[in-house]
């Protein structure tokens, strides 16, 4: 397993972890560029999102079940990053209260989600899942009012994807990156 230490240090610093050669070794990452999703005004929520947010089909919880949200996860991404050591860690960190999850529920039951991990003002995306449709989009625009009211700086995605670039998804390059994780890190958000 690795240490709360380990992937605390490294977080602040830019790097995390993913599984890699078909989950049987841990790989360290720092992309550059990186990817964010801005807290400000810059967050785009697509018109079709904000129809399904009206209908209020979900209820949204957080830190509720972040096992299954994570296990949820690694199922979803297949042959994924995400191996039964990164599981083991990310529970241990959540213990310690820094990783979260967002849970979207369907008539009570897990429908969608997302999990990362959190460091003074910054919140480090690292997976997502659904079962039905915008359900972890939900599970997201609920993550960044929840930070925005918490006052957190930084939202960091890794890599931007097409499923995150509707949201307006920036790439910053690593100096850039490393100076707002700095600002971010200095601020004592409750999550």
């Amino acid at each position: 397993m690795l240490s709360t230490e380990l992937l605390l240090a490294c977080y602040r610093r830019g790097i995390f972890p993913m599984a890699v050669n078909g989950r049987a070794d841990i790989g360290w990452f720092s992309p550059d560029p990186r990817a964010i999703i801005p807290l400000g005004e810059q967050f785009h929520i697509p018109h079709g999102l904000r129809r399904a947010l009206k209908k209020r089909r979900f209820e949204v919880t957080f830190d509720c079940n972040f096992e299954a949200v994570i296990r949820a996860c690694s199922i979803s991404h297949g042959s994924t990053w995400i191996s039964e050591e990164i599981i083991q860690s990310y529970c241990e960190l959540h213990k310690r209260g820094h990783a979260h999850s967002v849970e979207s529920r369907l008539e009570g039951k897990l429908a969608g989600g997302l999990y990362g991990v959190h460091i003074g003002g910054a919140f480090f995306g690292e997976s997502m899942f659904h079962h039905f449709t915008d359900a972890s989009k939900v599970a997201l625009v609920a993550l960044v009012e929840h930070l925005r009211a918490h006052d957190f700086l930084l939202l960091d995605t890794q890599w931007r994807t097409e499923h995150l670039s509707q949201f307006g998804t920036l790439l910053v390059p690593r100096a850039e990156y490393l100076r707002l994780l700095q600002a971010a890190l200095e601020r004592a958000c409750v999550f």
